[in-house]
């Protein structure tokens, strides 16, 4: 055997064993899985935003506070607290979100107690308590009137915690604030229910005066009495104040129209309140019990000389827990009561415990039991 041949002998003995071990181990052939078709973004569609919960709210001072959620640790502080407290608990989220709070009584009265079921576990702040003790509550807000802006709330904001200004010391302020609150609580809903509750009391007294003349609108005072160490002073209000627009929309000119043009009240003596000699006078004491204040004055010789008492006419201004004539939020009460008072025959069918007692219910859910358990035996002035 030649070369040639053992070389194709060779070539035909390595192609059979080769296929002799294809035979003893088959391969598996795996077909490719197609891929998915890739999706090409639409060059005109607005890009996709991630969803947020923050929010804004405009305050009195004009400003923006953003939050990235409802505040959830509240401390309310600074001075005439329990003026914008009242209104806070207007909405019922703001009970379980305050976690501390200022001096919110007046005299001898505090309400707050008397709707929050948990107001002993809030923690109680001195009036003196400044931006450190307050931070030391932890807050994610704090909130309190415009007037403690520049005292106490700058010092707060230094330290980095929101800081959220109120007024409610007007009737037109009652509506942008009791807005602000419904934003800030997420519950716009309750702020324009609220604001169309003071809006019906304002219109029904207005329609129903709406016909009287000037000349029929009783020349009329509102005095507030002081006892401060020992002095006794009496005061009128500024023209722009809460209690003025009481007098004014329930149908009474002011007699103290030029007498001052402050931003506070002002002292007045008893030669001036001669001069005046009002037809009405309304008396108004907030730390000595009222009714004590009028029947002094009407057994006092000087004041017996005033025709507002000769007539029968000084009138003890309408309270319970806090008096009615402040801008707090039973203004609206002491606007229905003044009405009735200077307008009897407008009024012929008013009673101060009915429009009390649905205050109390449609405004704080006060049910017929706790408003006369808590707040009935409360009642002073001349509220009949």
């Amino acid at each position: 055997m030649n070369s040639k041949r053992i070389l194709i002998v060779a070539l035909l003995i390595t192609v059979l064993a080769i296929s002799a071990c294809a035979q003893q181990t088959p391969v598996v052939t795996m077909e490719p899985t197609a891929a998915p078709p890739v999706e090409t973004a639409d060059p005109t569609a607005a890009p996709t935003e991630a969803p947020t919960t923050s929010f804004s709210v405009t305050d009195a001072l004009n400003r923006t506070v953003t939050f990235e959620k409802t505040p959830e640790r509240i401390v309310l502080v600074g001075r005439a607290l329990f003026m914008v407290a009242d209104a806070i608990y207007l909405f019922p989220e703001a009970g379980s979100n305050i976690v501390a709070l200022g001096a919110t009584n007046q005299g001898t009265g505090n309400f707050i107690p008397l709707i929050d079921a948990n107001y002993d576990t809030k923690t109680m702040l001195d009036n003196s308590a400044g931006a450190e003790q307050i931070a030391a509550e932890q807050p994610d807000l704090v909130i309190m009137k415009s007037m403690s802006a520049e005292s106490l709330g700058a010092p707060i904001e230094t330290l980095g915690i929101p800081v959220l200004y109120l007024d409610f010391e007007t009737a037109e302020q009652y509506q942008r604030d009791l807005a602000t609150l419904g934003q800030l609580f997420q519950n716009p809903a309750k702020a324009e229910e609220l604001a169309a509750w003071y809006q019906g009391k304002v219109d029904a007294v207005t329609s129903a005066l709406s016909g009287l003349t000037d000349e029929q609108k009783p020349r009329t005072l509102l005095l507030y009495y002081s006892d401060k160490d020992g002095t006794t002073a009496f005061n009128v209000p500024p023209m722009g104040w809460m209690q003025t627009y009481l007098i004014q929309t329930g149908g009474g000119t002011p007699v103290w129209e030029d007498a001052n043009p402050g931003s506070g009240w002002t002292t007045v003596n008893l030669e001036q309140i001669a001069a005046w000699n009002p037809e009405v006078v309304f008396v108004v004491s907030y730390f000595v019990p009222v009714n004590d204040v009028v029947d002094q004055m009407k057994t006092d010789p000087q004041w017996m000389l005033l025709d507002a008492v000769k007539n029968n006419k000084l009138i003890a201004f309408a309270t319970d827990v806090y008096s009615w004539d402040q801008p707090d939020t039973r203004w609206a009460l002491g606007l229905g009561w003044v009405a009735a008072k200077l307008h009897p025959d407008l009024f012929p069918d008013y009673d101060a415990t009915t429009e009390a007692k649905a205050f109390y219910k449609d405004l704080y859910g006060m049910d017929n039991a706790a408003f006369e358990s808590n707040i009935l035996p409360l009642f002073k002035g001349d509220i009949d």
